[in-house]
């Protein structure tokens, strides 16, 4: 033992475990005298102090990862109870207001037949009215194919089904026909295009909202009276749609009214019919004017145009100036500007300043001396067509192929650009675009103006969309108010018409294509 004062113990068993070191060294001391007892040993601290229990450490581990779990599931039950609330709000609120709009709707029906004695007696059911409406909307929101809609009765909550006997004036049995064919033509298209539809009804909504900024009125639960009460909040929206109960008539025909004039306009035509054909032989560089009522009227296989002028290129685009009637601007591939006479047939006003093909062409409807053009050289040029030169160029950084004035303003210019977006400028500073639309995924072909905030796009990717620049509220507006799709326009500029809230689009499966 005596060799032990010599020996160390491994590094790895001091460096790890100092303690059971120490105690070792104690029971190997050199010196007999100095070891500890047996006595000592069995009470020393070493020996009785708690052991670490492995058991125990592993349990709370697992008991702590449970509580973990447990708080994440938590969390997510949570957020997940926000957000259906929250849509739960909205459908809520979605009911309230249709409630409302139904209701209103129906007080207008009552005063129309009132008028036209065809008053229906709709008292006795009047609270049944509200009662049912809850049930309704959810049915509708609940089903969410458009056909199995087109399969459903018409129903009306409250409304009687009314007989031929109900009316002053009965009908003979060919015009109950033809009225029964034309319901249900237009009730088919109704259903079919539901989800449009709906889309158009909210957007209406939210125009009205914008412009009241009202808190939404919302419906308590239906008592038993038959009625709800009215509690006003402000957080409640249904997609930033609201509206407030107690509006007067005229506040609330400001929506209802422009929404049944679309909707009556929509089902008015269900295709288009060609009155004539104009057989013209291909590209020929001539501007040619045809009388439109000799067109219409006189049933003849080839048309002949009354007016013909020549041009030295192939035209691109051409516009009459609306105040002025005898004048017409065309463009052409090399980069020319035209004004013509028409009843001369002559050149008036000849500019050259475009150095690559000129798209576009617009006269200001406020200004019928004013002019714009936009070219493939990226330039969008402004004349007056009693000045030789142009008086104002605003340079872009791709090709311009529309250009179009507002109706009511010679100030604003908005283009379409073969970067995929429509720019408007504000020309008394047209440094840079006043709004910048983004939603088209290829080249602007066509802009046209509905009114001075609205307008729709054409595109190369096959869409249309309907812009509201009131709903600007930075230099970029990237949400359309709508979507339309149906017409083929993928290599050529087909041509955009707008007339009387109709939009009218070519195709190039030589189709014409109609929306309202």
């Amino acid at each position: 033992m005596s060799n032990l004062r010599h020996r160390v113990l491994p590094p790895q068993l001091l460096l790890k475990w100092p303690k059971e070191a120490s105690f070792c060294m104690l029971l190997l001391h050199p010196q007999p005298s100095t070891r500890p007892k047996m006595s000592d040993v069995l009470q020393s601290e070493f020996l009785n102090e708690p052991r670490f229990n492995f058991e125990d450490h592993e349990a709370a581990i697992n008991l702590r990862e449970e509580i973990e779990e447990q708080e994440l599931l938590l969390e997510f039950l949570l957020q997940l109870q926000q957000r259906k609330q929250e849509a739960a709000d909205k459908l809520h609120d979605t009911i309230c207001y249709l409630s409302s709009d139904i209701e209103e709707v129906l007080k207008q029906q009552k005063m129309l037949k009132k008028k036209g004695g065809l008053y229906l007696d709709l008292n006795k059911d009047d609270h049944s009215v509200l009662q049912k409406v809850d049930d309704t909307a959810i049915n509708l929101i609940k089903n969410e194919d458009s056909a199995s809609l087109a399969s459903r009765k018409r129903f009306r909550p409250g409304l009687k089904v009314t007989s031929e006997e109900e009316f002053n004036e009965p009908l003979d049995g060919v015009q109950k026909s033809e009225n029964h064919e034309i319901l249900l033509s237009k009730n088919s298209r109704l259903m079919k295009n539901f989800k449009k539809l709906e889309s158009a009804y909210f957007s209406t909504r939210c125009r009205l909202v914008k412009l009241t900024g009202k808190p939404v009125a919302r419906w308590s639960p239906i008592s038993s009276g038959g009625r709800g009460s009215i509690v006003v909040t402000e957080g409640s929206s249904v997609d930033n749609l609201a509206f407030k109960e107690g509006h007067s008539g005229s506040r609330k025909s400001g929506w209802i009214n422009p929404f049944l004039e679309g909707l009556c306009k929509y089902l008015s035509f269900s295709k288009l019919k060609v009155k004539a054909d104009l057989k013209q032989a291909g590209v020929n560089r001539k501007i040619k004017v045809f009388e439109c009522d000799m067109i219409l009227n006189e049933d003849r296989d080839i048309h002949y145009p009354v007016i013909e002028m020549a041009s030295r290129s192939k035209l691109s685009s051409i516009c009459w100036n609306s105040y002025i009637k005898n004048q017409i601007a065309s463009s052409d591939f090399e980069g020319v500007v035209q004004v013509w006479d028409v009843t001369r047939s002559q050149v008036l006003v000849e500019m050259k300043e475009h150095e690559r093909r000129v798209w576009s062409i617009d006269f200001s409807s406020a200004d019928p001396t004013r002019l714009a053009s936009g070219s493939d050289d990226g330039a969008i040029k402004l004349w007056n067509i009693n000045q030789g030169g142009s008086i104002g160029t605003i340079r872009t950084k791709a090709n311009v192929c529309c250009v179009q004035f507002p109706p009511d303003s010679a100030r604003s210019l908005a283009i379409g650009s073969a970067d995929h977006r429509i720019y408007c400028y504000d020309l008394r500073n047209a440094k840079v675009p006043l709004f910048t639309l983004i939603g088209h995924s290829k080249t602007v072909s066509s802009v046209k103006f509905i009114d001075s905030m609205t307008l729709v796009s054409a595109s190369t990717d096959n869409t249309l969309k309907l812009w509201d620049l009131s709903t600007c509220t930075s230099h970029v507006l990237d949400s359309p108010l709508q979507t339309f799709t149906g017409h083929t326009n993928v290599k050529n500029f087909v041509g955009l018409s707008i007339y009387d809230g109709y939009i009218a689009t070519g195709s190039e499966t030589n189709e014409v294509c109609k929306l309202a």
